[in-house]
């Protein structure tokens, strides 16, 4: 989805997985930093909406999901997975019930597959599964944000803010009388800040919930059977995910970021030195300068000076070896 906000003054276009949206509006600190005082918003329309309704809904995707949503209370937000029978991540779903529908935003473009695996688990239940992406927009108002909420949005309040799903139609009006608008390199950096995984980007066709501290916020250990739990409990039993997500404070004096997929290793190894991980995602941040989370073998010590490429790296621990 193209986003309708991209003819607003200063709106460059983002480029890759969050293409359709603003990179940025002129200035990434100045919108960075608006967004850290709770002020503005962010444009997250390229995302895709689905809703599942129904009297079933809940009791259904329960048994699909790796959180406990079987009594989840109106107006709560919360996050799941779905995992492949061996425990990888294969889609990440941020949820709201309204009370009579289940409302979930996912990565550009996944809303597809993921509404084909949903068709296919039906059976007998009372639910019925749309793609809402033409009809609603997803924006994002920061944690501390005074701002109005409009009439017709489901609210999705986090920690982190609120998603509100929003009628596409009524978009410009949104950011008319909600500025200033932050692109989402702004997002991005404060989610890195934050230690916020993210499907696609912190993830590969092997991930599993422990490596990135998905666990509890995305994962309820206490509920019944779903496809991948099995890998879930043993790997939470053993409590040795092989790889584990790390923050990282990268040298500043580079000019270039590191970007995903750069290698990892132990600064005392140098550029021939083994492999031990990759960047996932890198930002500039307005207090913090360059930072990135990435993913590194458990083994790692967790004091060890690193090197993403030619760029020195201290990291943070994320998720405990």
């Amino acid at each position: 989805m193209k986003s309708s906000l991209l003819a607003l003054p200063g709106a460059v276009p983002a480029e890759g997985r969050d293409e359709g949206v603003a990179a940025h509006y002129g200035d990434l600190f100045r919108e960075q930093r608006a967004l850290a005082a709770g002020d503005g918003f962010v444009d997250l329309s390229h995302r895709g909406v689905v809703t599942v309704s129904g009297d079933d809904r809940l009791t259904w995707l329960h048994l699909l999901l790796t959180q406990h949503v079987s009594d989840l209370p109106a107006g709560r937000a919360t996050e799941a997975l779905i995992l492949s029978a061996n425990g990888h991540i294969e889609h990440a779903l941020y949820l709201v019930d309204d009370g009579e529908t289940v409302w979930a935003h996912v990565e550009p473009g996944t809303q597809g597959e993921l509404i084909a695996y949903l068709e296919s688990m039906k059976f007998f239940y009372r639910v019925e599964v749309a793609d809402r992406t033409d009809e609603f927009a997803v924006v994002h108002l920061p944690a501390g944000s005074i701002a109005e909420l409009p009439a017709g949005a489901v609210v999705r309040e986090t920690p982190h803010g609120r998603d509100l799903f929003l009628p596409r139609a009524d978009l410009e009006s949104f950011a008319a009388g909600h500025g200033p608008a932050a692109g989402i390199l702004a997002y991005e950096a404060l989610r890195i800040e934050s230690h916020r995984p993210r499907l696609g980007f912190e993830t590969d066709h092997r991930t599993i919930p422990h490596e990135l501290g998905w666990i509890g916020s995305a994962v309820h250990l206490q509920k019944g059977c779903y496809r991948g739990q099995e890998t879930v409990a043993r790997v939470h039993n053993l409590g040795k995910p092989p790889r584990r997500l790390v923050f990282l404070h990268l040298d500043g004096s580079e000019v270039l970021l590191p970007g995903h997929g750069t290698p990892i290793r132990l600064a005392s190894d140098g550029a021939e030195g083994r492999q031990l991980g990759f960047i996932t995602t890198s930002a500039r941040h307005h207090e913090l300068g360059p930072i990135a989370l990435a993913m590194v073998k458990r083994n790692v010590p967790v004091d060890a000076e690193l090197m993403a490429g030619e760029t020195a790296a201290a990291q943070e621990t994320v998720v405990e070896p």
